[in-house]
């Protein structure tokens, strides 16, 4: 069996070692070149020993011309505005890429420029790149050369909504300006960093909002579901950090346009995800649990309707890191290259 040479940069962060451990079980590729930020070129496996006698790989600092030389397809898991100096020359070295990062996710410059505080620098392959969720994009990923790994709180989010705003039977069944989003993540989403507000003591026995309003997801969110929608929306995101490690609970509150009970609308969301592997919609009367994901590419959805007050409560779970960043790179990996798209995800 074929293998295709698989590069990781950015190892060392928390959504860098997943990848390696989704990857190290992965049957058709091979794990050729990882770097991280290490002060000194150090084996991955000694980083983390759990990976003994599964890699055995020097991770040292990033070189392009190596990966470039070394890799059939990278992961960019590189902090946000760094992946678009790096990208131009995988692509032009007919490399795939599939960037962790935000860099290739939304579409209008000057919405990216707002949000993160700096300048596209890559314009041209922003055009050609794929917003990596398979569910909605399956067809464009296979032939892409570029993919932008969405972002946890937006995979949730949309997957959450995707059904109701453009539902199989026809027609939005959601008022696309009435949407609230309150969503509670793990502590890893933040990534590794040596932050005060970040450590142990600051965040266990604790729960609290941030970044109302100016979160830099929420454009990633408007433009996924506007496209969905055929019209414009745009959501209220309140993002929630909870002392777990991984896992995200969104809860989505949303006006109904059109006379619909729960167990109608239950039929439209397993009718739109019927035959996705990853995607599970509950029965009426369950909701998602985030322990009932953690560790895995899944996403549950459940919901209720109050008729009285047209109004469903949609409750998504995810892992940040699973569906939320690595096993959903790896899903994206998996379409790009032809493999089971369930390939080491199941």
């Amino acid at each position: 069996m074929k293998q295709i040479k698989i590069g990781v940069v950015g190892a060392t962060g928390y959504t860098g070692e997943e990848l390696i451990r989704i990857l190290a079980g992965h049957p058709q590729v091979e794990l050729t070149y990882v770097s991280g930020k290490e002060d000194r070129s150090e084996k991955i496996q000694d980083i983390f020993p759990y990976l003994e006698g599964k890699v055995d790989l020097a991770c040292k600092a990033f070189s392009a011309e190596e990966a470039i030389e070394k890799t059939d397809l990278v992961f960019l898991s590189l902090p946000h505005t760094v992946s678009m100096q790096y990208v131009p020359l995988f692509l032009k070295a007919g490399k795939k890429v599939i960037d962790v990062s935000a860099d290739y996710r939304l579409k209008d410059p000057a919405v990216y420029e707002k949000f993160y505080k700096a300048p596209h620098a890559d314009t041209a392959n922003l055009e050609q790149a794929v917003y990596g969720i398979p569910e909605i994009h399956r067809v464009e990923i296979k032939s892409a050369e570029l993919v932008a790994n969405p972002g946890c709180y937006p995979t949730g989010a949309i997957l959450g909504l995707l059904p109701g705003l453009n539902p199989p039977t026809g027609g939005g069944v959601f008022a696309p300006d009435t949407i609230q989003i309150d969503a509670k993540s793990g502590v890893t989403g933040a990534g590794r960093k040596a932050v005060k507000e970040l450590s142990f003591s600051e965040v266990n026995e604790s729960l609290k909002a941030y970044k109302l309003f100016e979160h830099q997801h929420v454009p990633e969110i408007d433009q996924e579901l506007s496209n969905a929608a055929g019209e414009n929306v745009n959501v209220v995101f309140v993002p929630h950090l909870i002392p777990i490690n991984r896992g995200i609970l969104s809860t989505i509150y949303v006006k109904l346009s059109k006379t619909i009970d729960t167990e109608r609308l239950l039929k439209i969301y397993a009718e739109f995800y019927k035959g996705e592997p990853f995607v599970h919609v509950y029965e009426a009367g369950r909701l998602p649990e985030v322990r009932h994901v953690a560790n895995t590419n899944l996403c549950h959805i459940g919901l209720k309707v109050n008729t009285d007050k047209a109004l469903a409560v949609i409750v998504v779970a995810i892992d940040n890191l699973g569906k939320g960043a690595a096993g959903q790179a790896v899903q994206n990996m998996n379409v790009m290259c032809g493999f089971e798209e369930t390939t080491a995800l199941l």
